[in-house]
């Protein structure tokens, strides 16, 4: 009979989130704005227990292109990312867009 802690994965789920977070800000200079407000939404073991699927919300803002509106017209737009996240080693396999 196999133990209950042998199917557990090697990466708990603090850990993934943590992975999946250092994963995204290290890619933020890359998105072409600024994020605020990071949280986590969703977290998922797969049926098999190989992966990790971690969702996590952010927000940024959205300019006018009028100089006029520009501080009336400020607002956020939120946005969602799934990573999937090897659950034996923790590397992160992918990073999606996740449709709200």
């Amino acid at each position: 009979m196999e133990s209950s802690v042998a199917n557990l994965p090697k990466i708990d789920v603090r850990a993934a989130v943590g992975l999946a977070q250092q994963y995204f800000n290290d890619l933020q200079d890359m998105l072409g704005y600024h994020v605020e407000y990071l949280r986590l939404e969703e977290v998922e073991l797969s049926l098999d227990k190989q992966f990790w699927l971690i969702t996590l919300r952010f927000e940024h803002k959205i300019l006018s292109n009028n100089p006029i509106m520009m501080e009336i017209a400020l607002k956020y737009v939120k946005e969602y990312k799934i990573f999937k996240i090897n659950a034996e080693t923790g590397e992160v396999e992918s990073m999606k867009i996740r449709e709200h």
